[in-house]
């Protein structure tokens, strides 16, 4: 056996030198974050550690104290989460609202978005949106186009900063875009002492084109409380009332989900409440529907309607913790909601379950709820393969009750009027009532309260004021964006759940755009597409290509019907979720409604047709 001498030894590394390469392993690869910049994150997001699922909050605190993303920020945020940059980044660069820019790059003094959704078009949006980069181009202010900002019935709108401007000409927005003082591109705060009582207003207009305030006055909590506010939910608490007969009160009323799919409320209370423990609660105000405003226009004026129903829903269901998703846009309702949330914590009609208010980030997909559960977890907001079904496995792995903010909002007056009070509204053998958000070549936009049922004609006539002045009816669009196009020919179908599927349509989220003879349908539908294809998540294939190559098609004077026809087929039977699957709606009323418009001889049959 060989001897091993001192000599032939290899000398291992001293104890301060394993250490630092210790070290040097648990730190990120590629640029490292520099002391400066972490010392800037961690003013803003405190000391670690950090949760995984705020990555977004984290971004908007940076993005609004810097008006951008720097990327020195962005290493640093990494390192304070313990996320990799490519996790960072990804989300970062996802959603809209979010710039990411280079250090040595100074952000824009101001930004200006223009609304170019269809109600705001039809408004003006594109002469304002050209005079104001003409005006302002040399300022340091950027304007750009956006998409719906949510506040069709006021179009055109332009919001400056958080700050909306409705009815936007070019020079009032001038004038706030160059207001040294910041204040100009904040939204106002809503004063206390408002009123309100929406089942007072059941078949009535809740808003009219008046109404282009931007702060409303609210229903304060000692307000509600005075007006018998919270006293529901403490009977539901105390077991006055039981789960099980709020479950029967909501199934005979027939409430169904109001933010588009329109499942039975009732039933998916039951549903959740039979899934293991712990369960979660995730609420979806993100409204990025164009054409949609009714949920902002309630919660602005009523926070307290809402955190009933939604408590009550909470207690019922068994959930341990509430996620409410709100998007980016309504900057002054996030300032209402969390104001209302403080209240809440500060006098608590009873023990509550762990609220957290999330911040959209300027994302329409996230209307999507597997979407929406993706980001509430600090991700890309892309759709979830299903099943499973979020129901049985949501956020962060849990049983999901997901809800609109509507559905949850007419809890405490459906409880406590009775189903019958209910059911006892509606038209042309339809029940209950629906908010429509009308926007358009009306007398009178805004939110109507009217009855299931109602038609295009009656709606406009009874609720709107009739057309505006100059304007005959010649088409509408009676689910927002991808509800599809009819024609003035079929003005009188119900609008309600399952009334519109035979015509090529649905209702949705109730959003009616209402065209005139000064417009084009097929105008239309182009301007949706674009807005489909802006707001694809890209994550598959059908969806992300299928709406650039159709929106390029769309801008032919005679379009290949044929073509698509078999895109409109292969988006709706291929793609992951609701939007590739409904954005060939618009293309296939064309065809079938509108065929003079585009050069087509006869309609193109086909599904929906």
């Amino acid at each position: 056996m060989s001897t091993v001498t001192s000599s032939s030894v290899i000398p291992l590394a001293t104890l301060d030198e394993a250490r630092q390469q210790l070290r040097r392993r648990g730190q990120l690869k590629g640029r490292q974050p520099d002391d400066a910049a972490r010392a800037q994150v961690r003013a803003l997001i405190g000391e670690g550690p950090h949760r995984r699922d705020l990555l977004i909050e984290h971004l908007h605190a940076l993005q609004d104290q810097y008006k951008g993303l720097y990327r020195r920020h962005l290493v640093a945020l990494a390192a304070e989460m313990r996320l990799s940059m490519a996790e960072v980044y990804e989300v970062a660069t996802f959603y809209h609202h979010f710039d990411v820019i280079e250090d040595d790059q100074t952000p824009a003094v101001r930004t200006v978005r223009v609304c170019d959704g269809l109600s705001c078009q039809l408004g003006g949006a594109s002469q304002l949106l050209s005079s104001l980069q003409h005006e302002l181009g040399m300022s340091g202010v950027r304007v750009i186009a956006a998409p719906c900002v949510g506040r069709c019935e006021q179009a055109p709108v332009a919001v400056v900063d958080q700050r909306p401007v409705p009815q936007a000409t070019t020079k009032q927005v001038r004038e706030l875009a160059l207001d040294a003082q910041a204040s100009s591109g904040q939204h106002p705060a809503s004063a206390p002492g408002g009123q309100f009582n929406p089942g007072a207003l059941a078949q009535a207009a809740v808003t009219t084109e008046a109404d282009t305030v931007l702060a409303p006055a609210h229903v304060d909590m000692d307000s509600y409380r005075a007006q018998g506010g919270y006293g529901l939910l403490q009977r539901v608490v105390s077991g006055e009332l039981s789960g099980d007969a709020i479950i029967e009160t909501l199934e005979h009323s027939g409430l169904r989900g109001l933010g588009g799919a329109g499942f039975p409320a009732g039933r998916k209370w039951r549903i959740v409440r039979e899934q293991a423990v712990p369960r979660l609660m995730a609420v979806n105000i993100d409204e990025g529907e164009p054409g949609t405003f009714k949920d902002r226009t309630y919660l602005e004026r009523d926070p307290h309607r809402f955190l009933e129903g939604l408590l009550i829903a909470a207690h019922v269901v068994g959930v341990d913790a509430v996620y409410i998703y709100l998007r980016d846009e309504y900057h002054g309702c996030r300032a209402l909601l969390q104001g209302a949330l403080d209240k809440l914590h500060a006098h608590p009609p009873c023990a509550l379950p762990r609220i957290e208010l999330r911040r959209g980030a300027g994302a329409y997909i996230c209307g999507e709820e597997s979407a929406m559960i993706e980001s509430i977890e600090g991700k890309r907001g892309e759709p979830r393969m299903r099943p499973p079904y979020i129901a049985q496995i949501g956020l962060f792995g849990r049983p999901t009750l997901e809800h609109n903010f509507e559905t949850l909002y007419w809890v405490r007056d459906i409880v406590e009027r009775g189903a019958d009070w209910f059911t006892g509204f509606g038209r042309n053998g339809r029940k209950g009532l629906r908010s429509f958000s009308v926007s358009g070549r009306v007398r009178s936009p805004g939110v109507k309260l009217a009855p299931a049922g109602i038609t295009l004609r009656e709606l406009v006539d009874e609720y709107c004021g009739g057309m505006a002045e100059g304007h005959t009816l010649y088409a509408y669009l009676p689910g927002g964006a991808s509800g599809g196009i009819l024609p003035a020919s079929m003005a009188d179908i119900p609008l309600d759940f399952d009334t519109l599927q035979p015509h090529g349509c649905f209702i949705g989220s109730a959003a009616v755009m209402v065209l005139s003879q000064a417009d084009k349908a097929r105008d239309a539908a182009f301007n949706v597409m674009r807005f489909f294809e802006h707001e694809s998540c890209g994550q598959c294939t059908p969806c992300r290509v299928g709406t650039s190559k159709a929106a390029q098609l769309m801008q032919n004077p005679v379009w290949d019907a044929a073509l698509l026809q078999d895109l409109a087929d292969v988006m709706g039977d291929a793609s992951i979720c609701g939007l590739g699957q409904a954005a060939p709606n618009p293309v296939r009323s064309i065809l079938q409604h509108f065929a003079h418009e585009v050069g087509a001889s006869t309609a193109v049959q086909g599904e929906g047709a």
